[in-house]
């Protein structure tokens, strides 16, 4: 488990199961990252507890201990050992939780993660423009906005531009 100021990251264990599918089949969640479709339970299973791990995929539980309820999640994807870069996504999933430091300390320790374990040297995200709070945090952590697609997807009903950040180890 990795320790920060705030929260604890770790496994993503059996008992989160409930709360992760709970908040995949929320609207206003989903349309923080794509258009809202209702889960399907095994698909959800599969993608937290796939049998076979793929290493290019990496998921943590946020919490504000190892015994406390899960309140979010950090996401690495397409870890590419060879130009050593990974894509990465994080969501507090409770909205009463947000606005208290957690996603700070979980993205500031998911960077010194990727940088120290990882032996990465580039970290990428993607966010939608309407998500101020989110860039705001992205940038105070150091990712510098690189690009944008306009219009890039439909999200209840209005097209979104979609942020694109990036951050170079040797930059910090």
């Amino acid at each position: 488990m990795l320790q920060g100021h705030k929260i604890a990251l770790g496994p993503v264990l059996p008992a989160d199961f409930d709360t992760l599918l709970r908040w995949a089949d929320d609207p206003q969640l989903a349309g923080y990252s794509e258009a809202y479709r209702p889960p399907l339970w095994r698909q959800q299973e599969e993608f937290w507890f796939a049998r076979s791990p793929d290493p290019a995929r990496l998921a943590f539980a946020l919490r504000q201990s190892a015994s406390s309820p899960i309140l979010g999640y950090v996401l690495f994807w397409h870890i590419d050992p060879i130009h050593r870069s990974a894509v990465l996504g994080m969501l507090i999933g409770d909205p009463a939780q947000r606005g208290r430091g957690y996603g700070e300390d979980a993205l500031r320790l998911s960077i010194a993660y990727a940088w120290q374990h990882l032996n990465l040297r580039r970290l990428t995200l993607h966010v939608f423009a309407s998500n101020t709070r989110a860039l705001r945090l992205y940038e105070r952590c150091g990712f510098i906005r690189e690009g944008s697609l306009r219009q890039a997807v439909y999200i209840a009903g209005r097209y979104e531009d979609v942020v694109l950040m990036g951050m170079l180890r040797e930059e910090l």
